[in-house]
């Protein structure tokens, strides 16, 4: 006979930021027909990182689930289209490559493109994969089509993502929280009392007392709830990704930008570039043990295309996560469970991914331990498998003589990676795992990007000729170029959502 079940019917979010007011929304809307009270706590004393300006396409899955139509939000952030990521200077001086959201070129008598594109490429054909791709052609023209509008075949098979200014993101879901039920409490938590469960309440400097029976950790790095009360120890991985260090410094825009964000090496690390409506966020990734902190600045400086706009903001890091990221009644969502750099932009897919996990996963107030077993073996997994796509970048360089550089392609790889490039170079093929965040055309463009090719290609490509294979690549570029032409340019559209929104 099954136990009665004791519901939970508080729960309290402890911070703002992007990853508090996500929480926030995000519940509000998948808990409304539950008598649960949703509190936010934060406090208008601590800052937050605010940085998170470049996403994934899974953000309109959350925007839908938040009922937040896109052009309010483009409205109301300042955001712009991504329809992927430009990588400069990775492979060396000049070099680049795209890496974008949609498919390449279509599949044969069961055949994957990329085996053809392989066949070809060995006989001496330069066929430039972004070719292939619709996504890739809309960044690189400064286009914008919606991939509703792309029926038929793998070739109009694409998505896009989004640009914002995160803190007016923040603002915008903290508004929608507030009107969906959410209360705000503006308080600075200084002390945190544990429970037989976890924790039981938290103290604010007023002498308020905040309780609750689930608690979201969204206090940032300083992981007040997760690390600091549950003791919870943090999985280090700097051996493999060094960087440890962050500056980003918003400037003014000095012209119309196309639609993606860049990521451009240096001999230290990596800077990004994210086009807004309003202005351009730019930031410098690097190691501190091969570059000191004024001579990043120094560099980000002299990088911007306009104007500074405000004073740089300071971030060190530690790339990793907790070694649970659900411990009692309390989960860790954001920077408070783990960081991984923004490379690939998954800050806020993985504070989206966590909250939807939570909810498939909601416990009672007696907290049974499986569903957060399940919960956290589910956890790090996706973090393993995004630090290894990121790890990808840094391994596959080919920035010789510069220390930092050489030492990343000399790593032994995590098993779980070394056994997906093994794969893909004995003759192409994906291997392919749970709690994946990328996919096989997303590795494609970095393994063709990087030059990684497999040692022999594969027979199954052998089922079509090479002078069939050209004429069917030309149909391909063909369809795609159509395609493009029906495209506006990205900046009429965003002009159009704007007048929309208002």
């Amino acid at each position: 006979m099954q136990a009665a079940a004791d519901p939970v019917r508080s729960v309290v979010i402890v911070g703002g930021g992007t990853a508090g007011w996500m929480s926030a929304a995000y519940l509000a809307r998948r808990l409304s027909h539950l008598p649960i009270a949703i509190t936010v706590v934060d406090s208008v004393e601590i800052g937050t990182v605010g940085v998170g300006e470049a996403t994934v396409p899974a953000i309109r899955d959350f925007l839908a689930a938040v009922e937040l139509g896109e052009p309010d939000v483009l409205a109301a952030t300042e955001g712009t289209i991504k329809y992927g990521i430009r990588f400069a200077g990775w492979g060396g001086e000049g070099h680049g490559f795209f890496h974008p959201f949609g498919l390449y070129g279509v599949p044969a008598n069961g055949v994957a493109f990329h085996h053809y594109w392989l066949k070809l490429k060995a006989a001496g054909h330069d066929l430039p994969l972004g070719d292939y791709c619709l996504a890739t052609q809309l960044a690189e023209r400064g286009l914008f089509l919606p991939p509703s509008s792309q029926p038929g075949s793998d070739l109009g098979v694409f998505n896009f993502a989004l640009h914002f200014d995160a803190t007016k993101f923040a603002h915008l879901l903290r508004r929608l929280s507030l009107a969906n039920g959410v209360a705000h409490v503006d308080g600075r938590i200084v002390d945190v009392t544990r429970g037989e469960a976890g924790v039981r309440s938290v103290q604010l400097a007023d002498g308020r007392t905040i309780e609750g029976d689930l608690w979201i950790d969204c206090s940032g790095f300083r992981s007040l709830l997760l690390g600091e009360a549950m003791g919870v120890p943090y999985v280090d991985w700097r051996h493999w990704l060094p960087c440890d260090r962050a500056i980003a410094i918003p400037c003014r825009s000095a012209g119309v930008h196309r639609p993606f964000t860049t990521a451009t090496a240096h001999d230290a690390g990596w800077r990004w570039h994210i086009p807004l409506q309003h202005r351009v966020g730019n930031g410098i990734v690097y190691s501190s043990a091969h570059l000191s902190d004024e001579a990043a600045e120094g560099r980000l400086r002299a990088t911007l295309e306009g104007e500074p706009i405000a004073e740089p903001n300071r971030l060190r890091f530690v790339t990793g996560h907790r070694a649970e990221f659900w411990a009692g009644n309390v989960v860790g969502v954001g920077l408070s469970a783990g960081f991984l750099e923004p490379l690939e932009s998954t800050s806020i897919v993985l504070i989206q991914s966590a909250l939807e996990r939570f909810v498939a996963l909601f416990p009672d107030r007696g907290g049974d331990p499986r569903l957060a077993a399940t919960y956290n073996r589910q956890s790090v997994l996706e973090f393993e498998r995004i630090r290894d796509f990121i790890l990808l970048h840094y391994w596959a360089n080919r920035r010789t003589g510069e220390p930092f550089w050489d030492a990343m392609r000399a790593l032994d790889l995590p098993e779980s990676l070394a056994e997906r490039v093994e794969a893909w170079r004995a003759g192409g093929v994906f291997v392919r795992r749970e709690w994946d965040t990328f996919q096989d055309p997303s590795w494609l463009s970095m393994y063709a990007g990087f030059g990684l090719l497999p040692e022999r290609t594969s027979p199954l490509a052998d089922q079509l000729g090479e002078e069939e294979l050209l004429t069917a690549f030309a149909r391909m570029r063909e369809a795609i170029d159509r395609a493009a032409r029906t495209a506006e340019p990205h900046a009429d559209f965003l002009a159009r959502q704007g007048r929309r929104a208002a």
